[in-house]
């Protein structure tokens, strides 16, 4: 393995039952890399994000994260899903959530060290929800929460960083907002981003990951409405976002 590769996937293959859904995956993933991950839904995406975190285990091929096998890595890696993992009535902190991120860390469950909370806190600080830590979950704007649930992923004090769809349901000035913060966190850790808004990431990222079963990378210098209508099999327009003025979708 490249010693700066901190993924490296060679001829990957997984199947529910009888149905392929990934082949011949073969990527390398560098230290402090910024990938965008795209492909239509069904594609495997979010199927290729679990065997990474070590929630699936391929049919065939190797999964190196962090030089050891995924499930022995998790630990560093922090991971948001796309969906929150509570609904906005819970009755739980922005702190709280937050100290989520810590448990596979920390040694008793329900208990929180100092450290624990020092983590806690430098993450709500880094993505600027330090203020709201007393807040309840609910009471938070679309941004705020997409904020508490980058903390939460970020309080792990991970190496790398995988995000599903963390902009998603948010209007466009968050949008780049979170993007910015993204780009800031990225000077210390590999961060994984699976969304749709191909035209809008290019100026962030280094490569896409576009999947469709199989999965092709290109540097994002390559990345045309072709490429993408070749992955896809329609026409999707490349749509460079300005942001000034804008405040929806």
């Amino acid at each position: 393995m490249n010693e700066d590769s901190v993924i490296k996937i060679r001829d990957l293959h997984f199947n529910y039952g009888d149905v392929p859904i990934l082949e011949d995956i073969n990527i390398d993933i560098q230290q402090k890399e910024f990938i965008g991950m795209v492909g239509p839904n069904g594609s495997g995406k979010t199927t290729l994000l679990k065997i990474i975190l070590g929630l699936l285990v391929p049919d065939h091929g190797t999964v190196e994260v962090l030089g050891k096998p995924p499930v022995q890595s998790v630990k560093n890696v922090g991971y948001m899903p796309q969906f929150a993992p509570f609904t906005r009535d819970f009755p739980i902190s922005v702190e709280e959530t937050v100290l989520m991120g810590r448990l596979g860390k920390t040694s008793s469950m329900g208990f929180f060290s100092k450290e624990d909370k020092q983590f806690a806190a430098e993450s709500m600080e880094a993505v600027e929800v330090l203020d709201l830590r007393k807040r309840s979950i609910g009471s938070l704007s679309g941004g705020q929460l997409q904020r508490a649930l980058i903390a939460r992923a970020l309080t792990c004090n991970p190496e790398i960083m995988i995000l599903d769809e963390p902009t998603a349901n948010v209007d466009m000035k968050v949008e780049k907002d979170i993007f910015d913060l993204l780009k800031k966190l990225n000077e210390k850790i590999t961060i994984i981003v699976v969304t749709h808004d191909i035209g809008f990431i290019s100026q962030y990222i280094d490569r896409v990951a576009c999947i469709n079963r199989t999965l092709i990378c290109h540097p994002t210098s390559e990345l045309t409405g072709e490429t993408i209508e070749n992955l896809y099999g329609t026409h999707v327009h490349m749509v460079h976002h300005h942001h000034e003025g804008e405040d929806h979708h």
